[in-house]
């Protein structure tokens, strides 16, 4: 843990020393400067605009992201360890696993609306594929010899569930959930710069139309955020739940 936050520590450092030089080379108008930026996020954290862009990302997000796992990770667990039922649905899913979810936006958006679940189905549908994908890989390597391990002393399918085949895949499923934070925040700022006044995506799409460029960044400073924690909670959570894969 201490060699994680001084990794962070030394990373956020030369980051900010970097950002710096940039905006001293290309000038505050084009690129304000991380100090800039703070001025102006300290200022925007006292509006109570401000905290509800920031809430209503926040619920978009885990929304998502909780809907996409309770559907995505039962089945993938199905289909890896029902090798039946993993033929029937693999056509489909190789058929529509390639196209790219984004392109649907304007039918999701048709059929859920405009509105927040509008947007919500568009990040779970992205989401889901990603955690389907993964989890049934990982369900599927699982080892024969673990399976008859189990079954010659005494087990029954549900033991082969609960003590063999979710722990075998959940560090793979926490895996999934970290790589699709980056995923999650770039499609939410594309989902949210339409047909709504509030979300980091609208914060950002508004600035811009005002020049207003300090507010941009804090945007953007403010979505990167999200994704950090995001990424830092499923790291954490793999480690209180998969203590047996920390050896």
């Amino acid at each position: 843990m201490t060699n994680s936050r001084t990794s962070y520590f030394w990373g956020v450092l030369v980051l900010l020393a970097i950002w710096q030089i940039g905006a001293w080379i290309a000038g505050e108008m084009v690129l304000a400067g991380p100090f800039t930026v703070l001025r102006k996020l300290v200022s925007e954290a006292g509006t109570r605009k401000f905290w509800l862009h920031v809430s209503t990302s926040w619920m978009r997000v885990l929304a998502s992201l909780a809907i996409s796992f309770i559907t995505a990770v039962p089945l993938g667990l199905l289909l890896g360890s029902n090798p039946r039922a993993d033929r029937l649905a693999s056509p489909l899913i190789y058929l529509t696993y390639p196209v790219p979810k984004i392109v649907l936006l304007p039918l999701v958006l048709l059929i859920f609306g405009l509105g927040d679940m509008g947007k919500i189905a568009m990040l779970s549908l992205i989401l889901f594929y990603q955690l389907l994908i993964t989890t049934r890989d990982a369900a599927r390597s699982v080892p024969r010899s673990a399976r008859y391990a189990l079954f010659s002393l005494g087990g029954t399918k549900r033991h082969l569930f609960a003590h063999v085949i979710w722990p075998s895949t959940l560090p793979s499923v926490f895996t999934a959930l970290r790589i699709a934070t980056g995923t999650v925040v770039a499609v939410l700022f594309f989902v949210e710069s339409i047909g709504t006044r509030y979300g980091m995506g609208f914060y950002i799409l508004d600035a811009w139309g005002r020049g207003d460029v300090p507010q941009i960044f804090v945007g953007i400073v403010v979505l990167a955020l999200m994704g950090v924690v995001l990424y830092e909670t499923f790291d954490i959570l793999e480690r209180v739940f998969c203590k047996w894969n920390q050896l």
